[in-house]
C-alpha cells in the first residue's frame, strides 16, 4: 500500500507538495505496524488521524480514554471501532497515565497525543516515579516539509525546553542526530544557529555553539557533523555561505537546525509554516519511546508523517537492542 496525499491537501498544494512526507510514509509502511497508545482520542481530528494511520498500515493503535466519548467521536466520522482495542480511562489525566502504563508493560511502543493538553501528556511521561524518563534530556523535533527545499528540515527544540543549558543542548543535538539517522539521512549535518556566524563573547548562543562543536570533536556528540555558530541564511543556503566565505561541510546544506531557545525555534517553525506554506510533523525524543505530538490545526498528511517518523524511530531502537553487546 502506498501513501496518498489526502484530497484536501492535494487540491491546495498539489501532489509534489508533500513528496518528502510521502517518502517517509512509504518507508514506514515497509516496517512492522507501530503499537501506539493513543491518549484520549475523543474528538474527530485526533481519532480521524488514528484511523487513517491504521488504514495505511503505519500503526496498531490502542485507544485510551472514556469509551463513550471515543465512540461518540467515531460516530461523527462514521468510523467502525470494532477492530480497535479500547483501554478505559475516566478522563484525560488518567488516559495519559494509562498510556504510559501500556508502554511500561510492553503493550505499546509509542504514545500519541489525542484531545488533551500537551502538559497533561508530558507530565505523565516525565514523572520521576512511573514515567518514561531515560538518562537523556527529553526534547522536541519538528520534521518540516518546506516547499522548494530539497530535503526535510529538522528543527529543535521549539516546544519543550524553554531556555536550555549547554548540557541540555548536548542532549537536544544528540536526539536530533539520532532522529535523522532513523529517518535514513545519509549524512547528518547539524547547524547550531545564532544571529551570526562568528563567536562573540557578548552573544551567549555563539559561545555555546562553539562548545557543542568541540564536544562533537571529542566524541561527546556522535553520528553527525556539527558546526556553529551559523546564521540561518548561511546554514541552509550555499550562496549565502560562499558570500560569507564560510568553508564548512555543514554551511549551506544543514539538515538539522538547533535553535538557541524555544522562542527562536517556535518563531522559526511558525514562520516557515505560515509564510512559506511548510508543514511541521512533531515528535518528542529522549523518553523510553517516541511521543507523537500533533496539533488540532495539523493537516492529515502532517499527522500521518508524525506517525511515520515515530515508526522509524521505534525501528531504530529495535535494531539497536537487537545488536548484542560486545
Amino acid at each position: 500500500m502506498t501513501a496518498a496525499v489526502p484530497a484536501q491537501d492535494a487540491s491546495r498544494h498539489g501532489q509534489q507538495r508533500h513528496d518528502k512526507y510521502d517518502r517517509l510514509i512509504g518507508t514506514a509502511q515497509s516496517l512492522p505496524r507501530l503499537k501506539v497508545a493513543v491518549a484520549h482520542p475523543c474528538d474527530a481530528a485526533s481519532l480521524g488521524a488514528v484511523f487513517e494511520a491504521a488504514e495505511l498500515g503505519l500503526i496498531e493503535p490502542v485507544l485510551v480514554g472514556p469509551p463513550d466519548k471515543i465512540r461518540a467521536a467515531a460516530a461523527t466520522l462514521d468510523m467502525d471501532l470494532s477492530k480497535f482495542r479500547i483501554a478505559e480511562a475516566p478522563h484525560s489525566h488518567a488516559a495519559a497515565d494509562k498510556a504510559v502504563e501500556l508502554v511500561r508493560t510492553g503493550e505499546a511502543e509509542a504514545i500519541m497525543k489525542g484531545s488533551l493538553h500537551t502538559d497533561e501528556l508530558m507530565g505523565a511521561v516525565v514523572r520521576r516515579e512511573g514515567g518514561l524518563r531515560t538518562a537523556r534530556r527529553i526534547s522536541h523535533c519538528f520534521v518540516m516539509d518546506v516547499p522548494g527545499h530539497e530535503t526535510p528540515l529538522i528543527i529543535t527544540d521549539a516546544a519543550v525546553n524553554i531556555a536550555p543549558t549547554l548540557e541540555d543542548k548536548l542532549h537536544i543535538v544528540q536526539n536530533a542526530i539520532d532522529l535523522a539517522r532513523a529517518m535514513r539521512v545519509d549524512q547528518v549535518r547539524v547547524a547550531i544557529l545564532s544571529a551570526m556566524e562568528t563567536v562573540n563573547p557578548k552573544v551567549p548562543s555563539t559561545i555555546e555553539a562553539a562548545a557543542l562543536c568541540k564536544m562533537a570533536d571529542r566524541g561527546q556528540i556522535t553520528g553527525g557533523i556539527v558546526d556553529g555558530p551559523l546564521a540561518l541564511d548561511n546554514a541552509i543556503d550555499l550562496g549565502a555561505a560562499k558570500i560569507k566565505k564560510i568553508e564548512s561541510p555543514v554551511a549551506g546544506q544543514a539538515n538539522v537546525l538547533v535553535v538557541p531557545d524555544l522562542e527562536a525555534g517556535n518563531m522559526l517553525a511558525k514562520s516557515l509554516t505560515f509564510l512559506a506554506d511548510a508543514d511541521a510533523a512533531g515528535i518528542v525524543l529522549g523518553a523510553r519511546v517516541p511521543v507523537i505530538l500533533t496539533s488540532r490545526a495539523d493537516s492529515t498528511i502532517t499527522r500521518l508523517a508524525s506517525c511515520a517518523v515515530a515508526s522509524l524511530v521505534a525501528d531504530a531502537q529495535r535494531r539497536r537492542l537487537a545488536v548484542p553487546e560486545v
